[in-house]
């Protein structure tokens, strides 16, 4: 058994605080991550993890019994005793679990006689025992909120304009959370990003010299049948993996505390490592990490070689702040240094978005992406966790990195994302796509766009080069549903003005709207435009209509049903299954089993409130 070695002075010391003339702070965790932590900038390659998250900090020393004003010293010392020994108890506990010091050097033997002839005996008395309530988790998600996008009368407004998003990342949090049984947030609910993390199967474009291809369709929609819905679905030319062009990619990595869960930097390691085996000799990775200093934890390294990259992503631990923005300015400046000219030039954000070191507002940080995206190295970012994730964040720097925002909830989604989708997750084929639709008045009475609150633009941005839009990859599909009134069906929903208008004839015959969509090469250069106007005939839903019915009606209801009009969840998995179709992977049936789910998670109805 180790003998606890206390010194006079440290035993003074106990006294006195015992006594109220000085407080103990409590010792602070140590960081941990790589030993030791690097300045920023350096390369950390040879530092050694050592382990994840904070080391276990020793207990603090309990407090001091509080002594009344006014006693008599003889009643402060009584009191004061206990407090003193239970301090010294705390301490010698501590101490237990710590490295023992070098012995001091032994006195002379008088002045140790000396000693012990004037040290006061103390009485080691049990230490007071202090009650402490567990903490409570605070959940500290951030969630851009916006106004679901209204109804329009095409009499007065009957243009909409606004940029296309391939973002999936709401799609897959909120899958997450209801699989861990939470009903999300509204604000979490992105209803674009449920439509378009589905495959339509639209036909790709018959070759290259137009990057995409334009499907629409028009049919009943499923809640309402005095209403219709307008499908405008674009598909990006494919490109087999082999054919991509040599990649220089970047992965800017958090490892800062909050990334130390199951869910989020041994997630982020595993998906990492799939993409490893589809490494080329020609393309180069790098990992930058972050958190309350930066570094390079990979220098440029060729894809082919594997074990050093895995090694690499091996060595990862979390611990400290999270100074992103030095990381993002660090990873900017790799990805500068091993450009490749006519290749794919892209920064990989993975972090659970708790920035809070530096640069720690949305729009600044907005800003300094702008800034670097003018260089043509893009950024996408990737999502993980929940507690303290910072949606806007990771959805913001995207969108302004002329990339795309995906959430990581499982390893199967990493691989879908890094491998199965590596080209529409890493090489773009069109760059600021706009789209925009003008209505007929003279057959639409209302219209209303589902989704894309966070990508609408003025009617005067569409012509306009300047503004940014958003990007599409090879591979990709982008899907937008507007839902339609036509001029005279029951289903309208703004009551027509008394004194306006509302005998004009139809314009152009029977087309229900025009078509626009402007892009510019990846490349950059002048916009092109693809103009074509669409048919006011109502058909037959599709399986491919009904099933992005379904995904929207879901999102609605998850949103608080405002438009959905009593299409609950029971009926969203219902068209879900009945529109199912060939189902690669399980996705439409996985969006089927998250309705049923909802479900059964929903408050009920009063019956007495009905």
């Amino acid at each position: 058994m180790n003998t606890i070695r206390v010194s006079l002075s440290l035993l003074f010391t106990g006294l006195v605080a015992a006594a109220g003339a000085a407080g103990a702070e409590p010792p602070q965790a140590r960081h941990v991550g790589y030993a030791p932590v690097p300045e920023a900038g350096v390369n950390c390659t040879d530092a050694q993890p050592i382990g994840y998250g904070y080391a276990s900090a020793p207990a603090p020393l309990p407090m001091p019994m509080p002594v009344p004003a006014g006693r008599p010293i003889a009643q402060q010392k009584a009191v004061a005793a206990p407090a003193a020994a239970g301090a010294m108890q705390g301490f010698a506990a501590q101490e237990a679990t710590l490295p023992a010091p070098p012995a001091p050097p032994a006195p002379p033997a008088d002045l140790a006689a000396k000693r012990s002839a004037a040290a006061p005996q103390v009485a080691m008395q049990p230490a007071y025992r202090v009650a402490m309530l567990p903490m409570q988790d605070v959940d500290t998600s951030r969630y851009a909120h916006r106004d679901t996008n209204p109804v329009h009368l095409a009499a007065t407004d009957p243009v909409s304009t606004f940029s296309i998003d391939v973002d999936t990342g709401s799609y897959t949090n909120v899958r997450h959370l209801l699989n861990e049984g939470q009903l999300p947030p509204a604000d979490a609910v992105r209803s674009e990003e449920f439509i378009n993390y589905f495959n339509y199967g639209y036909a790709a474009p018959k070759d290259r010299s137009r990057p995409f291809s334009v499907t629409t369709e028009f049919a009943p929609s499923p809640w309402n049948a005095d209403r219709q819905l307008l499908l405008v679905g674009i598909q990006g030319y494919r490109v087999p993996a082999s054919e991509i062009p040599a990649a220089n990619l970047v992965f800017l990595v958090d490892v800062s505390g909050s990334m130390n869960s199951p869910d989020k930097l041994p997630l982020l390691k595993a998906s990492l490592k799939q993409i490893v085996p589809k490494l080329r000799a020609q393309d180069r990775i790098s990992l930058v990490t972050y958190a309350g200093a930066t570094c390079v934890a990979l220098p440029a390294t060729a894809g082919d070689q594997h074990a050093k990259i895995n090694a690499a992503i091996d060595a990862l631990g979390a611990g400290g702040s999270t100074n992103g923005a030095a990381g993002i300015d660090l990873a900017y400046a790799q990805a500068a240094k091993g450009f490749i000219k006519g290749g794919v030039n892209r920064v990989i954000l993975a972090t659970d978005g708790d920035f809070n070191v530096g640069t720690v507002g949305v729009q600044q940080l907005k800003d300094r992406i702008a800034d670097k995206r003018r260089s043509g190295i893009a950024l996408t970012t990737l999502g993980f966790g929940e507690g303290n994730y910072n949606d806007e964040m990771a959805v913001t720097l995207a969108d302004a990195g002329n990339g795309s925002h995906h959430y990581i909830d499982s390893l199967e989604e990493g691989r879908r994302v890094l491998v199965d989708e590596m080209s529409a997750t890493l090489m773009t084929i069109a760059k600021d796509v706009k789209i925009q639709v003008e209505f007929n008045p003279g057959v639409v009475a209302e219209y209303r766009l589902i989704g894309y609150e966070k990508r609408m633009l003025a009617r005067e941005d569409f012509n306009n080069d300047a503004v940014d839009a958003g990007e599409i990859g090879a591979g990709a599909n982008v899907t937008a549903l507007y839902e339609i009134t036509l001029k005279g069906a029951k289903g309208a929903q703004v009551d027509p003005l008394r004194y306006g208008n509302t005998e004009a004839a139809p314009a152009k015959g029977n087309e229900l709207a025009f078509l626009r969509l402007r892009y510019k090469a990846p490349e950059g250069g002048a916009s092109q435009l693809i103009e074509q106007p669409l048919s006011a005939n109502v058909g037959t839903a599709s399986d491919r209509l009904r099933f992005a019915a379904a995904v929207a009606a879901f999102a609605d209801n998850l949103r608080g049903g405002k438009f959905s009009e009593g299409f609950g969840y029971d009926k969203v998995a219902a068209l879900a299954r009945g529109a199912q179709g060939k189902d690669e992977g399980g996705y439409r049936a996985g969006l089927a089993r998250l309705a049923d789910l909802a479900s059964g998670m929903q408050t009920p109805v009063a019956e007495s409130s009905r």
